[in-house]
């Protein structure tokens, strides 16, 4: 299992329609109900920093690509970040019923 992590800080004034944004995508997300992927969007108590989570299958592309609304959020991205992201790849050394 592939397993990245991007903290990204936005800029205030977009908070609020970062988050409504991640709320369309998500649910169009749910309802594409793509198979091999789970992913999670947190955001930070600052109300800025958001990180998030994507765990992808072995073997297989992310299947989030083939969602119009994630592609969008993705390409949105530029717009609403007051600076770079920070991408990591994880191990994951043990998980209970996230990973």
């Amino acid at each position: 299992m592939n397993v990245m992590i991007v903290r990204a800080k936005i800029k205030p004034e977009t908070a609020e329609e970062v988050v409504a944004a991640a709320e369309t995508m998500f649910a169009a997300i749910e309802k594409a109900d793509p198979q091999g992927a789970r992913y999670a969007s947190l955001v930070l108590p600052d109300g800025v920093t958001f990180v998030a989570l994507l765990a992808v299958d072995e073997g297989i592309e992310n299947p989030l690509m083939a969602v119009p609304e994630f592609v969008e959020f993705e390409g949105n991205l530029r717009n609403w970040l007051a600076e770079p992201p920070t991408p990591e790849q994880l191990t994951v050394i043990g998980s209970y019923r996230f990973l």
